[in-house]
């Protein structure tokens, strides 16, 4: 019952921060990356205003090629040991909620705006009763963004913004199933008409007690996300890659493509294959595919 009201103030929350966000912008139309990161003085919002980060999301049906029933670390130490797997169902449902908030304007010569930002996604085994129905996976992603106006053409391009993040990634279990990085990433941001696009590099720090050594020979050292919107409708691919060539390459690539059904309410397709889909999952090789809603016009 407690996971029923759960989903129910889920559902709830999502519809109450469309609202507040379609009154703030007062339009169906998509905005520009100035207009989402305040990159010009018409854009400017202030501080402390909570705006949509990255997508929010609601999948009821998540479908995946590979359970992950005994999930393993690169580290090889004995308490990182699974002893018995557990009996996943392959559907179930995935959720992400992801905000930002800008704290400080105008610092470095009153050229860069620090924001806060927080990301959270979870795997929820809804449909095993027989494991009561637990959260399979919950990972936590709080960072603070240094973020720049720029204002020059590459390619066709008009670059719009770089900056700096300082992202910490975790998923607040125990061992054997801990796992968790800290992250400099850098970040450029270039549109041009309907097309967005986000390149990130990242340098991983290291970590005395790491749980997952070759995380980045995985999930990857950058990732690149071509966004396209048209008539209402939303595309983006995200690709990561470890940056190596061969038999070595490995990374991820995740399609999603939203649908306006009625007002703020659209539907919303994700479509995964690689590694690290979440942390758990990071050195785990699958393919998913979920169905679900958006009620956060997140551009």
């Amino acid at each position: 019952m407690r996971k029923i009201l759960f989903f129910a103030m889920l559902m709830s929350a999502m519809h109450s921060f469309s609202q507040v966000d379609a009154l703030q912008r007062n339009t169906t139309k998509p905005r520009t990356m100035a207009q989402r990161w305040e990159l010009d003085s018409t854009a400017t919002r202030g501080t402390f205003l909570i705006t949509p980060y990255k997508p929010i999301f609601l999948l009821p049906a998540r479908w995946t090629s590979s359970t992950n029933e005994a999930p393993h670390s690169g580290n090889d130490a004995d308490q990182y040991i699974v002893p018995e797997g557990s009996n996943y169902n392959n559907v179930e449902v995935k959720f992400q909620i992801s905000f930002k908030a800008k704290v400080v304007q105008g610092i470095l010569w009153n050229k860069g705006d620090l924001w806060a930002a927080y990301t959270q996604v979870s795997q929820w085994q809804l449909y095993t009763s027989s494991l009561s129905r637990p959260f399979r996976e919950i990972n936590y992603e709080p960072e603070i963004i240094l973020n720049f106006p720029l204002h020059f053409k590459v390619f066709g391009f008009h670059a719009r913004m770089a900056g700096v993040a300082f992202n910490h990634q975790s998923n607040g279990k125990s061992l054997p199933f801990s796992r968790s990085w800290n992250r400099f990433i850098f970040h450029a941001g270039f549109e041009k008409g309907p097309w967005s696009i986000y390149l990130r590099p990242w340098l991983r720090l290291s970590d005395s007690e790491d749980d997952n050594p070759d995380i980045t020979n995985k999930l990857g050292r950058a990732d690149v996300n071509v966004i396209y919107t048209r008539n209402g409708q939303v595309f983006s691919l995200i690709g990561s890659h470890n940056l190596s060539f061969g038999t070595a390459t490995k990374g991820n690539l995740t399609f999603s493509w939203s649908y306006p059904i009625k007002g703020n309410l659209k539907a919303y397709l994700q479509a995964s294959h690689g590694y690290g889909e979440t942390l758990i999952d990071y050195n785990h090789l699958q393919s998913t595919v979920g169905f679900g809603v958006s009620l956060v016009e997140w551009l």
